[in-house]
């Protein structure tokens, strides 16, 4: 089952950019052998559009087109709050049921159209706090490195 992210916004070359090279590298070698493939990174450009909705639609199409066809998983602080096992479950059951590819998608800083939040197949919150795109793209790598861990049983994960 091929991991994509799609963000909107560019991160510059830096240490929050190698952070999630680093975080997407390992969890690649580590999801190998669990039939998880992928794990790359799509950036959008941000809308320039007049207002906040229709930067956001705008970006919600763009954001669309970079997924592949499989599970839509949304990013969003009013998401539901789930712990690093239940995270990384859902992502062996999407794959033991045979799903072709999980989709996470990452906001601008208007957020996500609503339209495009209800049609997802889960939105996941790392908190009700706001954060900037680039950390949430290396919460994000790191959670997928630890799922990738948890389903395979590896130390990395201490968890209760």
């Amino acid at each position: 089952m091929r991991i994509a992210i799609a963000a909107i916004g560019r991160m510059k070359n830096g240490p929050e950019r190698e952070l999630v090279a680093r975080y997407l590298e390992r969890a690649g070698a580590s999801g190998k052998p669990l039939a998880l493939t992928g794990f790359d990174v799509t950036e959008i450009n941000e809308s320039r559009a007049g207002s906040a909705a229709a930067r956001k639609a705008e970006e919600a199409k763009a954001l669309r087109s970079a997924l592949p066809d499989g599970i839509t998983v949304m990013l969003d602080e009013r998401g539901k709050a789930i712990n690093s096992e239940q995270f990384a479950r859902q992502i062996g059951r999407w794959r033991d049921d045979g799903r072709p590819a999980v989709g996470f998608v990452i906001g601008g800083a208007d957020g996500i159209d609503p339209d495009f939040v209800r049609s997802a197949d889960l939105v996941v919150s790392f908190s009700p706090m706001v954060w900037p795109h680039q950390l949430v793209r290396i919460m994000l790598a790191e959670q997928l490195y630890r799922a990738t861990t948890i389903l395979s049983g590896h130390p990395y994960h201490r968890g209760d």
